[in-house]
């Protein structure tokens, strides 16, 4: 029997390790000859058996293991801060078609918008400029890992030879990382709530650009969070005043007492990459 020590736990043929330990066991668990017994589904090693881990009642532990893998792997790759780029999937580059638009209206909109895909590639090139000085370990572009402003995100990040982070979900349509995302930093969640959690954890900033309900969604969870000082205010930057004036009465909130007048301070409208780097570099006096 294996003795027990402060130290490492011991086996006979030296110092026990639990990563080869498992991966030593599954090869063995693969190799067993096939019986009733060994093919039934009560046989499979509970970490490797994806029925069980589907089960209702381990939910907990798929949701702490969502949030494990991914705060492992920016902690191995020394990331410490990130900038948070939001902003519609359906926004194309310039010149290229408005492939989500339904009438000719939306067709004219979007493509019109194709100018924040440019300017969020410009942005994210920026923080790569600044990210470069600290080896890749500040201010490390991280985006939902998806096409349109994401995309942006992604590529002017890579066109300035930095690592850039894509945290994709699954959806009922077919959603795949965009080709400018880091492979290494390509990551897919199952959990909205998780993702979030990772979106915030790091950000130094959160740029945001038009966009639909899914960055309505992520703008109002971290302007709320900074409302209510359960998280430290960092700029909150908008691209395209004329879009959400339009889209949000952020002044008649104020003015019908449902937020306070200084809430509306928290936002910085801006239109152009250089103006949006200008708020972050007066913000922590760069």
């Amino acid at each position: 029997m294996a003795k027990l020590e402060n130290g490492p736990r011991q086996r006979s043929g030296g110092i026990w390790d639990p990563l080869k330990d498992s991966t030593t066991d599954r090869k063995v668990a693969a190799g067993i000859p096939r019986t009733p017994q060994s093919e039934s589904p009560s046989y499979r090693l509970a970490y490797i058996d994806d029925d069980f881990l589907c089960r209702d009642e381990l939910r907990p532990v798929r949701l702490q293991l969502e949030l494990l893998k991914v705060e492992m792997i920016l902690a191995e790759r020394g990331i410490r801060s990130t900038i948070v780029m939001f902003g519609g999937a359906r926004i194309p580059a310039p010149g290229a078609s408005a492939w989500a638009a339904r009438n000719e209206t939306q067709r004219a909109n979007l493509e019109a918008a194709s100018v924040f895909y440019e300017e969020a590639r410009k942005f994210a090139g920026l923080c790569a400029e600044y990210s470069a000085k600290h080896d890749h370990q500040e201010y490390v572009v991280m985006t939902g890992g998806g096409p349109g402003v994401m995309e942006a995100g992604n590529r002017g990040a890579a066109e300035a030879g930095a690592p850039s982070i894509g945290l994709n979900i699954v959806l009922p349509h077919e959603q795949a990382p965009n080709a400018f995302v880091t492979p290494e930093l390509s990551f897919n969640f199952h959990y909205f709530a998780i993702r979030k959690m990772h979106f915030l954890m790091r950000a130094k900033a959160i740029a945001i650009f038009p966009g639909g309900f899914g960055t309505m969604d992520e703008f109002f969870e971290a302007v709320t969070l900074i409302q209510t000082k359960r998280m430290a205010p960092i700029p909150l930057i908008l691209f395209g005043e004329a879009f959400w004036r339009r889209i949000i009465d952020f002044d008649a909130l104020a003015e019908f007492g449902t937020i306070a007048p200084e809430d509306v301070e928290l936002l910085n409208f801006v239109e152009t990459a250089e103006q949006a780097w200008k708020v972050i570099a007066d913000h922590y006096e760069h």
